[in-house]
């Protein structure tokens, strides 16, 4: 039996996980901002931060509803976790997922044909975040996107 918590204790902030599960289809994506804003009540974001957040989530769910599922259908699972030091988001889709290998960091190719349109999600998502990490699900079908803020 747990004992009951002092209001000290109740203050401080205790991880929290909320799973949001929405249809692999474009607009149904700001359900996850929404979410996200939601989660930003809990734990008050800076602005600049939470519209960071919201701009790589929304880059690593397209990716899911543009490579995932290109013939419709299907869905795209959210994952937040907020603790007291970070915030987590995890994307993960069951389709048919796609090959990333991440650039080597001696290797800066400024050809601008290499920036075509859409091409760029990855590259904001590990640019807004602390930690970046792309695989395939563990299921071994579709793609397991997760990213991590470090909060002050």
């Amino acid at each position: 039996m747990a004992a009951a918590a002092t209001s000290g204790e109740r203050s401080r902030i205790d991880a929290a996980r909320v799973r949001l599960t929405i249809p692999a289809k474009a607009e149904f994506i700001s359900l996850g901002r929404l979410a996200l804003t939601g989660l930003s009540h809990v734990r008050q974001l800076p602005d600049e931060t939470l519209a960071d957040l919201k701009l790589a989530l929304t880059e690593a769910c397209t990716n899911s509803v543009r490579h995932a599922y290109p013939d419709d259908g299907g869905a795209v699972e959210i994952v937040y976790e907020l603790e007291a030091d970070r915030l987590v988001i995890e994307v993960a889709d069951d389709g048919r997922g796609f090959e990333y290998s991440a650039p080597a960091s001696d290797e800066q190719e400024s050809d601008e044909q290499d920036l075509v349109e859409g091409g760029l999600g990855i590259a904001i998502i590990q640019a807004i975040s602390d930690e970046f990490e792309l695989r395939e699900r563990s299921e071994g079908q579709g793609s397991r996107l997760r990213f991590v803020k470090f909060l002050q």
